[in-house]
């Protein structure tokens, strides 16, 4: 599990202010071609971030015990943060509506309003998960990452480079990170350094919820956790929201540490 994960999320929304910024001083303000051109940009430079943090901070622990890059992924989450805060600065920073408007349409006696900015978001994130769904479900990378999860001492006897494997997994993963900094981004139009830590968290917590390890159950956790904090805010008070969320996860720890969509663990003898 990599715990700076949140943090190259955090960066990624970084290189999408740039991005935007870029784009818009070279006079582009279609929004197709904005979102388009931030979106590689921001992924492909993400992508590096992911690929250099496997290398530096994962590749080198590869063989050592379970608690190293675990301590590891702490410190690099703490890098990233100084880094971001450092050359960025410690104020927080926005970007501007991209997508005017909403879809409003009339339920009985009141009414329900979405703006275009999160139908977007919507579309963009079940895009996302189902290219990713595909690569691991249905490609020769897809199959490896399979392989070298289930055994990853089998799969290298049977010839696959599980190293680069892995490296390929931190790039996937960081490009999703930059998929979710650049939808988030447009969605509250602010972030700062500390950004990554929460939002860490909360990916943590709709994993565990929907099963670590299935795919469906990340995007159904995700979906249930996100629908209980909006509840949970209007019904108490959204100050408390983030602490509704941990509180959450440690009883799914407790009572079903699989999830909703996992399998418990069979030790075979």
């Amino acid at each position: 599990i990599n715990f700076a994960h949140g943090d190259v999320y955090m960066i990624s929304a970084y290189l999408a202010a740039i991005g935007l910024a870029v784009l818009s001083f070279f006079g582009v303000e279609s929004f197709p071609f904005l979102i388009l051109g931030t979106l590689i940009f921001t992924i492909v430079v993400t992508g590096v971030y992911g690929f250099v943090i496997e290398r530096v901070a994962y590749k080198p622990l590869r063989n050592s015990t379970r608690l190293a890059p675990l301590i590891s992924a702490i410190g690099i989450s703490l890098i990233l943060q100084n880094y971001a805060q450092i050359s960025q600065g410690a104020r927080q920073q926005g970007v501007p509506t991209l997508l005017e408007g909403a879809w409003r349409f009339e339920v009985g006696s009141g009414f329900v309003q979405i703006t275009y900015t999160k139908i977007f978001i919507l579309i963009a994130a079940f895009v996302g998960m189902g290219v990713l769904t595909y690569i691991i479900k249905y490609t020769k990378l897809g199959r490896m990452c399979r392989a070298t999860q289930q055994d990853r001492k089998m799969a290298s006897i049977l010839g696959i480079n599980t190293d680069r494997v892995i490296s390929y997994v931190f790039i996937i993963g960081a490009a999703m990170a930059a998929l979710a900094g650049v939808l988030i981004t447009m969605n509250y139009g602010t972030f700062d350094f500390y950004a990554g830590f929460i939002i860490g968290i909360k990916a943590f917590t709709a994993a565990v919820l929907g099963g670590i390890g299935s795919l469906p159950g990340a995007m159904l956790g995700g979906l249930i956790l996100g629908v209980a904090e909006s509840q949970f805010s209007g019904l108490i008070n959204s100050d408390y929201k983030d602490v509704f969320s941990f509180g959450l996860l440690v009883l799914i720890l407790i009572f079903r540490p699989q999830g909703l969509l996992g399998r418990p663990l069979v030790a075979k003898v």
